[in-house]
């Protein structure tokens, strides 16, 4: 059976999904905390299962007779991200979970100035202790951020960030079509893999990207971190926030998203979407 956390979510859903083309709706189950939400997997005969990684005692039970588990990483930036991913890896042992697949990132590092990147290294230390098989897919940075990162470029006619780096931006969606078959897969990928897509364009590549695009000139310029910053602050944003993004853009400056790697075009078999192809269609909003 194939356990999937996080199934109300962007990546485990669309990985659930990919999945229930081949595989009958008895042979999954996902593992959600609201299970009112996951009402589209229980109409097709998924189990849903009740699981917190803040709650412990609830995980043994929602991770029980898995042969693949999906434990997808927790995305709230304020968590204790890796104290709530130990609790998930001891109740993978607990249930005697065949293998963990982990959702972690390119550039997992525990120097990384963007803190989930500390996080995901710290947590695939704690899988490689654990004593289970375990895989980690490494996924290249969402290409949906994009919306945000290249900050108000469509209003100012400017891409202004704080720091400038390669960074191969890879569209979610393939990523979880890619998690679906590692799943599937049961067990041919093992330990770290990293998934992206096929370029790692800066953001002054980026913008010029986006002028060709919408046909008119968009400038782009670094500036400084703290006036970056400030700038965030004064366009709304909470300043631990703003902090934490600017981890992004220092991590992106000193290479950690600058690799790729052509794994994730052989498991879909064809090419995976480019950033151009997300900035068409940020042009198009």
């Amino acid at each position: 059976m194939i356990v999937i956390t996080g199934a109300t979510g962007a990546l485990g859903g669309a990985a659930a999904d990919r999945l229930l083309r081949t595989l009958p709706a008895d042979q999954l189950a996902v593992v959600v905390r609201d299970p009112a939400r996951a009402w589209r997997f229980a109409a097709r005969g998924v189990q849903v299962r009740y699981g917190d990684y803040r709650e412990p005692d609830s995980l043994p039970t929602a991770f029980e007779g898995a042969d693949q588990l999906l434990l997808v990483s927790s995305s709230d930036p304020a968590a204790d991200a890796v104290g709530l991913h130990r609790v998930a890896i001891d109740a993978a042992v607990k249930a005697a979970v065949g293998r963990i697949a982990y959702t972690s990132h390119q550039g997992a590092a525990l120097d990384s100035p963007f803190g989930p990147g500390h996080d995901h290294a710290a947590t695939e230390l704690l899988l490689a202790e654990s004593g289970l098989a375990w895989t980690s897919l490494r996924n290249g940075f969402y290409a949906h951020s994009l919306a945000w990162l290249l900050g108000p470029w469509r209003e100012t006619g400017v891409v202004a960030v704080p720091g400038d780096g390669p960074v191969s931006w890879t569209a979610r969606e393939d990523l979880a079509e890619a998690a679906a078959a590692v799943l599937a897969s049961d067990g041919g990928y093992d330990g770290p893999i990293t998934l992206t897509a096929a370029a790692a364009p800066t953001f002054a590549q980026l913008a010029a990207t986006a002028a060709e695009l919408t046909g008119r000139p968009i400038g782009f310029e670094v500036v400084g971190e703290d006036e970056w910053v400030a700038r965030q602050v004064a366009g709304g944003q909470q300043e631990r926030m703003a902090r934490f993004l600017l981890g992004m853009y220092q991590a992106a400056r000193r290479g950690f998203f600058a690799g790729t790697d052509p794994l994730l075009a052989a498991i879909l078999g064809r090419e995976p979407r480019t950033a151009r192809d997300v900035l068409a269609e940020l042009a198009r909003s």
